[in-house]
C-alpha cells in the first residue's frame, strides 16, 4: 500500500482528497500546516506528497522548498490559481506536477498512480543506469554525475534527462518529453516541459555542469543532449 501525505489547511479538502484516494488502495496521512507536514515526512515512510499552495503561515511554495532540502519524495501541488506563472513557480522549486482546483477525481488518481509507477520502476532495479561520455545517471539515487559534479534530480527532471541521455543527438519534441516524464494521458500544458528544462539547467549550472555544452535547445522543435 502506498502512503500519501496530504497537506491542506482546510479539513474539508483533506477529507475530500482522502475520499478520492482510499478506494484506489492508498493510505493517507493528513496535516493542516507546513511544520507538521515536514515533521511527518521526516518520521514516516511517505511515497507521495499532495500539497496545497494557499496555506497560512507557511505556504505550499515554502513547504516544497523545505522538503527538497532533505527528500526527493514526489510532490503534486494543488492550486486554485490559473495564472501560468504561479503554476510554473511550483515546478521551479522542485514540485513534480500540479493540479488546478477544482480537479477531477480520475485526473488526481491518474497522476498519483503515474508518478508512483515511475518511481517504483526505478526502485526495483538499477540496471537502467545511463552512461554517456562523462555523464552517469544513477537510477537508484535520482542523481546525475559529471566528473566531480553531482546534481540531485526531481522525478520529472530525472525522466527527462534519462530520455535525452538514452538517445544523445536525437532531437526530442516537447510532446515526447511530456510522455517520457508523465507516462499517462494528461491535459498538462506542453510548455510545462520548458519550465522543467529551465529549472534543470539552473540546477546543473549551480552544481558545476557545463550546461551550454550538452543540454541544447533546438529552436522551433525541442531539446537534445549533445
Amino acid at each position: 500500500m502506498q502512503t500519501v501525505l496530504l497537506v491542506d489547511d482546510e479539513q474539508r479538502m483533506l477529507n475530500l482528497v482522502e475520499l478520492f484516494l482510499v478506494p484506489h488502495g492508498f493510505k493517507c496521512l493528513k496535516e493542516k500546516n507546513g511544520e507538521n507536514a515536514l515533521e511527518t515526512l521526516r518520521n514516516e515512510k511517505v511515497n507521495l506528497v499532495i500539497l496545497d499552495v494557499m496555506m497560512p503561515e507557511m505556504d505550499g511554495w515554502e513547504v516544497c522548498k523545505k522538503i527538497r532540502e532533505f527528500s526527493q519524495v514526489p510532490i503534486i501541488m494543488l492550486t486554485a490559481r490559473t495564472d501560468k506563472l504561479n503554476l510554473v513557480k511550483g515546478l521551479n522549486i522542485g514540485a513534480d506536477d500540479y493540479l488546478t482546483k477544482p480537479f477531477d477525481e480520475r485526473e488526481l488518481v491518474a497522476r498519483a498512480n503515474a508518478i508512483l509507477r515511475r518511481v517504483t520502476k526505478v526502485d526495483e532495479s538499477n540496471r537502467d543506469n545511463v552512461v554517456y561520455n562523462e555523464f552517469y545517471l544513477d537510477t537508484e539515487k535520482y542523481s546525475l554525475y559529471y566528473e566531480n559534479s553531482t546534481a540531485q534530480l526531481t522525478s520529472k527532471e530525472f525522466f527527462i534527462v534519462k530520455a535525452l541521455m538514452s538517445r544523445p543527438s536525437k532531437v526530442y519534441v516537447r510532446e515526447e518529453l511530456l510522455n517520457a516524464a508523465w507516462d499517462y494521458e494528461t491535459e498538462t500544458d506542453i510548455r510545462t516541459v520548458d519550465s522543467h528544462i529551465r529549472n534543470l539547467r539552473e540546477k546543473l549550472k549551480k552544481a558545476g555542469f557545463p550546461t551550454n555544452e550538452f543540454l541544447k535547445t533546438v529552436w522551433g522543435i525541442g531539446y537534445k543532449w549533445n
